[in-house]
């Protein structure tokens, strides 16, 4: 095999993450060669599945918010560039009880950052948002600035944003292994060997066998997204249904949106608990699955109970504490990795593209990353 052509960065898998740090890099000029296993914007992983969430009121961790305001920027500049739409506002609720895990988490966010925020009583959720059922001590946190991100579209526009900047992507190619020695890079895959100066693995459910030598505890999980035909369709319109999250019972999540476009409104379970890896993932669903989520759905928005249009699974790449990875591999200086995204790292992903492409080209980021250094799990070299 000849000898591989010299890129300053490789960046390994081009879903959410991959295709922004793709982006950063090239309109820095950088030679950036991209390798995707699969089709851009493909269905396989977690960076599909039409519609995302994203949030300002952050309440896994407060930490979160400055990283999601610079997010928010980077995609108005990102669909600008574009001419497509990326992100529609819709506002956002955190539903729930008032002492629990999601509207107090919400609500120091909010307080802590000085967010624009309501926290609503039931008789106020029911006035506002016809499409909720509510009991009396439940509550929401309002936030505005949520809304609907496209999670195809965003990919697609990272992608192509990076391409005419002059980065190279290689789609349906297959990485087999890399290595790291003398301050160089070598990637392997199954049609082509790469070198550069630096690389990033941003290869989602598929990080864990790029990085066993690490040990890191990353758990792959298998969730399902239902689109269901609302029996009023009014009710669900972004303009009556915002984005939404329901605390249904202690610790366990739904979350949804309004129907946009002719696909029904789409909601989902934030963690299933279904371990699985991403070569074996069962892609079918159930009667049963379904038969589930209805009868939250009878409690909770209970005109979403219609005909069931369609399903997808996808997949969440969970670490124990739920917060991300993102760090510089700790005995090679020029890998950096950024895994673990928990099922709600969608939204972050122009901004962890910047993070990626700065710690790569300069070996530091401006942004606040300590919450996701390795080091807290005891990751080996």
């Amino acid at each position: 095999m000849n000898k591989p052509n010299h890129s300053e960065v490789i960046v390994l898998g081009l879903g959410a993450m991959g295709s922004a740090a793709a982006y950063h890099l090239a309109r820095r000029g950088r030679r950036v060669v991209g390798i995707e296993q699969f089709t851009p914007a493909h269905d396989r992983g977690a960076s599909h599945g039409r519609s995302r969430i994203i949030r300002e009121a952050y309440f896994e961790h407060p930490d979160y918010v400055p990283l999601i305001q610079r997010a928010y920027e980077l995609w108005e500049t990102l669909q600008k560039e574009g001419g497509s739409r990326l992100l529609l506002p819709t506002g956002g609720l955190m539903i729930g009880p008032e002492d629990g895990v999601l509207v107090q988490g919400a609500l120091t966010s909010a307080r802590m950052h000085d967010l624009r925020h309501d926290l609503l009583r039931s008789a106020e959720l029911r006035r506002r948002f016809g499409a909720l059922s509510v009991d009396d001590d439940t509550v929401a946190v309002w936030e505005p600035r949520a809304g609907v991100l496209f999670p195809e579209s965003c990919v697609l526009a990272h992608l192509r944003g990076a391409t005419r900047s002059g980065a190279v992507l290689k789609m349906e190619e297959r990485v087999l292994s890399w290595e790291a020695e003398g301050g160089s890079v070598q990637v392997h895959t199954d049609k082509d060997q790469y070198a550069a100066d630096h690389l990033i693995i941003t290869a989602g459910p598929w990080a864990g066998g790029a990085l066993t030598h690490l040990g890191l505890p990353l758990q792959v999980e298998r969730n399902v997204m239902y689109w269901f035909q609302p029996a009023d369709a009014a009710l669900f319109a972004p303009d009556r249904l915002p984005v939404y999250i329901y605390e249904y019972r202690r610790g366990a999540f739904i979350y949804g949106f309004p129907q946009v476009g002719r696909d029904g409104a789409k909601v989902a379970h934030h963690h299933s608990g279904e371990l699985c890896a991403p070569e074996t993932i069962r892609r079918d669903v159930s009667p049963e699955e379904v038969t589930r989520m209805r009868d939250i759905l009878t409690h909770t928005l209970p005109g979403l109970n219609g005909e069931l249009l369609h399903t997808a699974t996808c997949m969440y790449t969970n670490t124990p504490d739920g917060h991300f990875i993102i760090d510089r591999h700790p005995s090679h200086a020029n890998v950096t990795i950024a895994c673990g995204f928990s099922g709600h790292g969608f939204k972050f992903a122009s901004v962890v593209g910047e993070i990626l492409a700065e710690l790569a080209l300069y070996g530091h980021t401006r942004h606040p990353i300590e919450l996701f250094q390795m080091n807290r799990f005891g990751a080996r070299a």
